[in-house]
């Protein structure tokens, strides 16, 4: 049975995993922080985080300041002396007297090879870049973004069929267990600390919906990977006529590298965005090099569909192109 007394700081799905498995291991939580209740949906019905319900349905105290620096939230810290607090995806950046609170500091569980990805989004990142690789590593929290020193890292494959939203849920699992393993080596005194190479450091923003759409001049691998960034959400979309239309599920047809035309002359290619052909399993596209087969899409306000039942229903014919004018989410 460990001695550890930890407080927890996490707030969406990524973190619940973690605080679970600190409760399997025997570890005390002495509290649990989480962002303040907000309402969420479209009838903007105020609601829990995910780690605060995690939190009641164990019975732990839940604190939810709107900002850690405020006098309230440093003195609810100080009085439950924890030694060690793990942040998971909290929300918030830690402020120098919450870093400095722990004696044996405050520990980070982050979802990249750091110092790769650091940021809001790192998993989103991982996959539209391409990369078939990514992994968790667990750090010593520092006053910068994901900057402090390494304790350990994991890694885990991307797999062709892996999506922000399936890839998120291995690496809340693996970040869970790597969490364990970290909190065992700092409590054995054997923990590592290894500085991060700041030369190698890339960043991945919080995702907006805007960062979703699809440039149909970009590359068939290239958009294979965005639509599978952007899954499950906001959704990879384009504009087809008057009408937002979510895309959430292609596949490339070729490795074409040969740039497609802009109809500009007598015998000139396809257009990027435009509807080349028909499919019992979608329609596709011409892309800025190669073609995507487009098998399912969303249009507003409606259910997914197939791409066949989009085209039956919305009146999507070849040499159509998607793309158009930018229309208000």
């Amino acid at each position: 049975m460990s001695t550890l007394r930890i407080v927890f700081m996490g707030t969406p799905e990524f973190s619940v995993p973690s605080l679970q498995a600190l409760v399997a291991a025997g570890y005390e939580v002495a509290g649990v922080f989480t962002q303040p209740d907000r309402p969420r949906g479209r009838g903007y019905k105020v609601t829990y985080s995910p780690v605060k319900e995690a939190a009641l349905a164990a019975g732990m105290p839940v604190y939810q300041p709107r900002r850690l620096r405020e006098p309230e939230a440093l003195a609810a810290l100080r009085a439950l002396q924890p030694d060690v607090i793990v942040v998971v995806a909290f929300g918030q950046l830690l402020p120098k007297a919450v870093l400095e609170l722990p004696p044996l500091g405050c520990v980070n569980v982050h979802a990249s090879l750091l110092p790769k990805y650091r940021g809001a989004a790192p998993i989103q990142a991982a996959i539209a870049a391409g990369e078939t690789v990514t992994g968790v590593t667990t750090m010593y929290m520092d006053e910068g973004l994901d900057t402090g020193d390494i304790i350990l890292q994991r890694a885990v494959p991307i797999e062709p069929e892996d999506d922000a939203g399936t890839l998120h849920d291995k690496l809340a699992r693996v970040g869970a267990e790597l969490l364990v393993e970290t909190l065992r080596r700092i409590e054995a005194g054997d923990a590592p600390r290894i500085p991060q190479d700041h030369t190698q450091a890339t960043y991945a923003p919080k995702v907006e919906r805007e960062h979703a759409r699809i440039d149909w001049h970009r590359g068939t691998k290239e958009l294979f990977n965005h639509v599978r960034a952007y899954r499950p959400w906001p959704g990879a979309y384009t504009v087809h006529g008057e009408r937002i239309l979510k895309v959430l599920d292609v596949a490339p047809l070729n490795d074409d590298s040969t740039p497609a035309g802009e109809r500009e002359g007598e015998g000139a290619g396809p257009a990027p965005g435009e509807v080349l052909a028909v499919t019992a399993d979608g329609f596709v596209v011409q892309t800025g090099a190669g073609r995507l087969l487009v098998r399912q899409v969303q249009p507003p306000n409606k259910q997914p569909m197939s791409g066949r039942d989009y085209v039956n229903g919305y009146r999507l014919s070849v040499g159509d192109r998607l793309g158009g004018e930018e229309l208000p989410l």
